[in-house]
């Protein structure tokens, strides 16, 4: 789906302003202890799962949804893995951006994996030691999922 809707109207009365807005990153595994990347068809790189909340949806229910429409696995919501404020981001059309992301931890309960909407090249389950290339963004919070830990968040206040 790429740039949701009600972003586009906002961006026809914005302009390209920076807008702040929330982000959801789904991190699933499998009962093998692997976690599900997807290869994204804008920059052609592995990534982890998310996307935007639609108004009114709570981040939970977004990373169900956008796991399911981007890999076509079913998942549920465990636990609140970390929430940051990321650094903006201004994008190839001038659009400025910055996200609150939410990262949720997920169990997978059905489903195959597959490419299941235009976002992915492909999709696929990897073992936390033989991870294809990922940004540190995706390391990070891998890693951060696999820690029985309470909830990270940034410690500088």
């Amino acid at each position: 789906m790429g740039t949701p809707d009600f972003i586009r109207e906002i961006r026809a009365s914005a302009g390209h302003q920076l807008l702040f807005l929330p982000g959801v990153t789904a991190l699933v595994f499998d009962d093998e202890g692997r976690v599900l990347l997807g290869r994204r068809a804008d920059t052609g790189k592995w990534s982890v799962i998310g996307g935007i909340p639609d108004p009114g949806e709570q981040p939970a229910a977004c990373a169900v949804r956008e796991v399911y429409e981007e890999t076509g696995v079913h998942c549920v919501p465990e636990r609140v893995v970390l929430v940051q404020t990321l650094d903006p981001t201004m994008y190839p059309n001038g659009d400025h951006c910055q996200f609150m992301d939410i990262t949720i931890r997920c169990r997978a309960v059905g489903g195959e994996a597959r490419v299941n909407d235009e976002e992915s090249l492909e999709v696929g389950w990897f073992s936390v030691d033989a991870l294809p290339a990922l940004h540190e963004f995706g390391l990070f919070r891998i890693k951060q999922a696999l820690l029985d830990e309470p909830t990270w968040f940034d410690p500088t206040v």
